[in-house]
């Protein structure tokens, strides 16, 4: 076939999406249930349409076609068509234009019109009415891209998970309002690695740098009617291709170059990944591309195939027990792997990844398929263990080497510092890296991420400063987000010029840092927490493209030096770094690995843990028994009570005090066995140095 100086041929059925061959573009694209699909190529600008070729070869369900005459940055979209019957789940519309899943790369914004919908809007008969209207002018096109880039000697810096503290951030958040980088830069990928933001990171003794997503996503329509935008990007329809938003002239080149010099700095970058859904919704949302390709194959249907399953709550539900979706979601993981380098994933609502035909299951196909991948072998691995669907709450159960989000960890530690009654015993489980639901399986005790605030909820400022969310920018009348908190506003609601107060939350916020760098586990801070950010009270931002997400870097200094100390600490001292949990085993040396203690230095026993009182928590830490024999030991306090007298215990003839919440810039000294210990805070201990004086 020859239209000008294009031609098309048979091709291949591998590999899937656009491939860039000696002397053209090979497309491959899956789908089961069509009856004939069509490849249309745009001009450059995305408006005209200059060919339209019937896609007549078919390998399995496997459509290709071979086009020479075309080259890297030719744009391009499919029409598919097959039966219309939305009671059996097929919802083929060949006026839609679809997005290739497999597009490394997308051209243009989406314009919402009625005419992205498969059905027309307003009928009686809802979505079992049929559009005909062409969608073309309103979608992205898809992009040929090549994904060669120049490494040079890049390599994944390998951190040991031991080692690892994670900085979650968002790409346009994290860098909009940084004076230190050109104004042209911010909010893109490349501002992520400037030099100052690399600066940053290394003076908090972060290791990773996690992202809210970037693969390719689109803003709801309902955000959009109101003036919003979906700023976390949790609606994916690129799950190849980096979100535009984020780049310039070339978003891929420019993420590649990203992480090219994070790992120069010994960064790694790991990605906020969401295979779970897509933003097409639920039978009332928009055709752009699976719907239109396979309804039937990409989501798991209801109701005989009217309906979707919901297990993400966001309308629909991939269906990874297919196939041609497991290995789609496999596909991708690997080409950020391989073609951008990236270090890890962390999975959104993981469980829904996990959901076989009986329920969640550890040995699931997604699982064992990412298990044995040798491409992905190294890559850290991070599950939200939770959703909405039936048995949507995992945690604790997610096969090795997953590493989990501990809410569990983020609860109960808020929690003890806001002084609930009864809190000592879940706090000792949480700084153990929450043995109770992690040793197993010879897991080891970084499994547990730990954190006391992400992207979803309070950041850290807010957490001590409301005592209820504040979402009304969101325009659904603060009735979204999580309206239980575990916050504390010191007795101020909102922002406040008194000196007590202030003072009062400043040390709140020095205790929970303290308590998330000195526990057992990976550590997750906040972009921002350092500073101070506010968003106002809104627990739920995800909306919120402007200043009430984006850091200001003119915040609290002091903050960021009590976090470099902690994570200072962290990396001098093997003993807050363990892999093997510890459960008080007596070592070689006659001591116990851990030994918990009150403030008089005795040990609690029996009741005593329940008794309301207990506030002051003391743990005696040396390296497991089962491990190597190093002489390290810490004695850690955290008194969430009032003061009180402190004896140090006699496991050491003398101690030196390391850190103290009360006093943060207070030096490393010796100290006596007995002294008094303020009100709210946290202190750690060291046996004193050979021939050191007191």
């Amino acid at each position: 076939m020859n239209i000008g100086a294009i031609e098309a041929s048979a091709g291949r059925a591998w590999p899937m999406g656009a491939s860039i061959t000696d002397d053209g573009v090979n497309f491959a694209v899956f789908s089961a249930h069509a009856t004939a699909m069509e490849l249309c190529l745009y001009s450059q600008d995305g408006r005209r349409e200059i060919a339209r070729l019937p896609m007549t070869e078919r390998d399995g369900d496997i459509w290709h076609i071979h086009v020479s005459g075309i080259d890297e940055g030719q744009l391009y979209g499919f029409r598919v068509d097959g039966p219309y019957l939305p009671e059996q789940g097929l919802r083929f519309n060949a006026h839609k234009l679809l997005l290739d899943p497999y597009a490394r790369g997308l051209a243009g914004r989406l314009r919402w019109s009625d005419a992205v919908m498969g059905y027309k809007v307003g009928s009686g008969r809802g979505d079992q009415s049929f559009d005909t209207r062409d969608s073309a002018f309103a979608v992205p096109k898809s992009v040929v891209v090549n994904p060669a880039f120049h490494w040079g000697k890049d390599s994944h810096p390998r951190i040991p998970l031991a080692d690892t503290v994670i900085y979650e951030a968002h790409v346009k958040s994290l860098t909009m309002r940084h004076e230190g980088i050109p104004q042209q830069v911010r909010g893109t990928y490349s501002a992520v690695a400037h030099p100052v933001m690399i600066e940053h990171y290394q003076r908090l003794g972060v290791t990773a740098i996690e992202l809210l997503p970037v693969q390719a996503f689109f803003d709801d329509r309902f955000l959009v009617a109101k003036g919003l935008k979906n700023h976390w990007g949790y609606q994916t329809m690129g799950f190849f291709a980096p979100e535009p938003r984020y780049g310039d002239v070339n978003p891929l080149r420019e993420m590649q170059g990203m992480v090219k010099a994070l790992h120069a700095a010994g960064l790694e970058v790991i990605l906020d990944v969401v295979y779970n859904h897509t933003g097409e919704g639920d039978e009332n949302g928009p055709t752009f591309g699976f719907r239109g390709l396979d309804n039937q194959s990409y989501y798991r249907l209801t109701e005989g195939g009217r309906r979707y399953a919901n297990d993400a709550g966001t309308g629909n539900t991939l269906d990874l027990t297919h196939p041609a979706v497991l290995r789609m979601v496999m596909d991708s993981l690997r080409y950020w792997v391989e073609h951008v380098h990236i270090d890890g994933f962390r999975f959104d609502l993981a469980s829904v990844l996990g959901r076989e035909m009986l329920g969640f299951d550890q040995q699931g196909g997604f699982f064992d398929a990412l298990r044995q991948d040798p491409v992905l072998a190294g890559t850290k691995l991070i599950a939200e263990p939770w959703d909405i669907g039936p048995g949507g709450y995992q945690l604790g159960n997610f096969p090795a080497p997953f590493l989990e989000w501990n809410d569990r960890y983020r609860d109960g530690v808020r929690r003890f510092w806001r002084g609930d009654a009864g809190m000592a015993p879940e706090l000792s489980r949480r700084l153990m890296g929450s043995a109770d639901l992690f040793d197993r399986d010879r897991r080891p005790a970084g499994t547990s991420v730990n954190f006391i605030t992400s992207h979803d909820g309070f950041t850290l400022e807010d957490l001590v400063s409301y005592s209820v969310k504040r979402n009304l920018a969101n325009g659904e009348d603060n009735r979204d987000g999580h309206s239980d908190n575990h916050s504390d506003n010191m007795g101020v609601e909102g922002p406040s010029s008194d000196a007590i107060v202030r003072a009062a939350r400043d040390l709140r916020k020095r205790n929970l840092l303290a308590t998330l760098i000195l526990s057992q586990g990976t550590p997750m801070l906040l972009a921002g927490d350092e500073l101070g950010h506010t968003q106002n009270g809104n627990n739920n931002a995800y909306a919120q493209d402007n200043d009430l997400t984006r850091i200001d870097w003119h915040g609290d200094q002091a903050l960021v030096d009590w976090v470099a100390r902690l994570t200072a600490l962290r990396r001098a001292h093997p003993v807050l770094r363990q892999m093997r949990f510890l459960h008080g085993r007596t070592r070689n040396d006659g001591l116990a690995d851990a030994i918990w203690r009150r403030s008089d230095g005795t040990v609690p026993a029996g009741d005593y843990w329940h008794d309301p009182a207990f506030r002051c928590v003391g743990l005696e830490m040396r390296m497991a028994a089962e491990g190597p024999d190093v002489s390290d030991a810490l004695y850690l306090v955290f008194n969430g009570g009032e003061a009180t007298e402190l004896t140090l215990p006699d496991t050491a003839a003398h101690w030196r005090m390391l850190i103290n919440s009360a006093e943060p810039a207070a030096p490393a000294k010796p100290c006596a066995n007995r002294l008094t210990l303020p009100a709210q805070s946290v202190f750690v201990f060291a046996p004193r140095l050979t021939g050191e004086k007191p």
